[in-house]
């Protein structure tokens, strides 16, 4: 991969729908398009109306185009929502050759045995993730291709979804004109890009707080354990927040988002003791797009224009009355299925909250005060070229897909986005089907 690859993932969202087009060499990306658009026909990261999802992805992925000046014709797409389930499950074959050597025909083979598991005709495997190795009894094995054996075992990570939500993406995607290149399940996505090496080997859990649900991804020893989805995320904070000042949806999601701008803004404040605290908060404040003056217990809301009006709020009764409950409800989930893992006491490295959620004002707090562990904010690293927009914790996933998207093997394609026949079946490239409708057109 010495020469890159482009590569080209679609994020299908709760709230927005973004479109990364990159060149990754050796897991650095070079970010070449972006374009980010509001998600319609899409509830709890499932599509629920299929020609309002093909109109917003196709949009996404226009804006993209544009900016990169390339055609897409593959891409690599998450899949969301709370259908997502995981077990593990080991896999036992001998070892071909007779010399003993251990070949990849034979891991490709013992991870097949260990796929092999009885599941309901509405889910489909879309990961089977190699966690170990075992040969002839030596444990912890983590590559075992040309060590010598007779017995070759697996400990593998299966992530399954409904069948169903995976035919509705390809064919809201086959809908835009584009080639499914791999399905990725969001959570594991988001580990890929924020999760450092370290983490992975002593444990740790990712949680990524979307718009309609959040993923929890927990590593021990260097690979995923256990996966799982949470049917709540941070849309509900906005609604909590626009039942209890009894105003819209839009003007509670301006309010949640001027609070966490003004949390950055507080950080800045206090890191910088040079100039003296006062003069930089003063400087930070006229630096900002809406008034934030703190007097007392009360925030002026007045820069943001709200259509209802309002002007002045409690901050006590919007922080801690309205937030923090529903961001202790999420971590008290989160702590369940820690426990409903078996992995609690194994993940010393402790929590990576990432995914637009973990900008919420007071969600590092909440999370420590709820699970007594360590906490950080993941963010997306190893970013080159256009990455003002994107080094965002909102990005994670949609960055994993393209590293996700780099390790895949590219298939041998003819001119004009033509491909050869897939396993999955047959598909023609955008331009390919451009083309075919372009002669369509000139046909009685």
């Amino acid at each position: 991969m010495a020469e890159g690859k482009i590569v080209v993932g679609v994020d299908i969202g709760s709230s927005k729908i973004v479109t990364l087009i990159a060149k990754v060499v050796d897991e650095t990306i070079n970010i070449l398009g972006v374009s980010e658009v509001t998600a319609a026909g899409i509830r709890k990261g499932q599509i629920v109306d299929i020609e309002d999802a093909v109109s917003a992805v196709n949009s996404s992925l226009e804006g993209a185009e544009r900016m990169a000046g390339y055609s897409v014709s593959r891409v690599v797409a998450a899949i969301g929502g709370n259908h997502i389930e995981s077990q593990n499950s080991k896999g036992v074959v001998a070892v071909a050759t007779p010399e003993g050597e251990i070949m990849p025909s034979d891991l490709k083979r013992v991870i097949d045995a260990a796929a092999a598991v009885s599941l309901s005709s509405s889910r489909e495997i879309i990961h089977v993730l190699p966690r170990n190795y075992t040969v002839d009894g030596q444990e912890g094995i983590k590559d075992p291709i040309g060590m010598t054996g007779i017995r070759l075992e697996v400990d593998t990570h299966i992530i399954t979804a409904s069948a169903t939500s995976i035919r509705n993406l390809e064919k809201a995607l086959d809908e835009v004109g584009v080639d499914v290149e791999g399905i990725v399940a969001s959570g594991y996505a988001s580990s890929l890009s924020v999760l450092s090496d370290t983490e992975k080997e002593l444990g740790v859990v990712l949680v990524d707080i979307g718009a309609g649900t959040t993923d929890i991804s927990i590593y021990v020893e260097g690979s995923v354990a256990y996966s799982s989805v949470l049917p709540i995320g941070a849309r509900h904070i906005t609604n909590d927040l626009a039942i209890g000042l009894r105003i819209s949806l839009e003007s509670a999601e301006k309010i949640k988002l001027f609070l966490s701008s003004v949390q950055k803004e507080k950080k800045r404040v206090e890191y910088d003791e040079e100039e003296g605290p006062k003069e930089k908060e003063e400087k930070t404040i006229e630096g900002r797009k809406a008034d934030f003056v703190a007097k007392g217990d009360e925030i002026d809301l007045s820069g943001l224009a709200l259509p209802e009006e309002i002007r002045k709020v409690s901050k006590k009764t919007l922080i801690e009355g309205i937030i923090r409950p529903r961001l202790n409800e999420i971590f008290t989930f989160v702590g369940i299925e820690i426990k409903k893992s078996g992995f609690a006491g194994q993940t010393p490295a402790g929590l990576v909250v990432t995914g637009g959620g973990a900008k919420t004002i007071g969600v590092i707090d909440a999370a420590k005060r709820m699970l007594a562990m360590p906490v950080r904010v993941g963010l997306p690293k190893e970013l080159k070229g256009i990455t003002d927009e994107i080094e965002d914790p909102e990005f994670a996933t949609v960055i994993g897909l393209l590293l996700f998207g780099a390790k895949l093997e590219v298939s041998p394609s003819l001119p004009f986005g033509i491909s050869f026949p897939q396993l999955s079946g047959f598909k023609l490239g955008k331009i390919a089907k451009k083309a075919i409708g372009f002669i369509k057109s000139f046909m009685p």
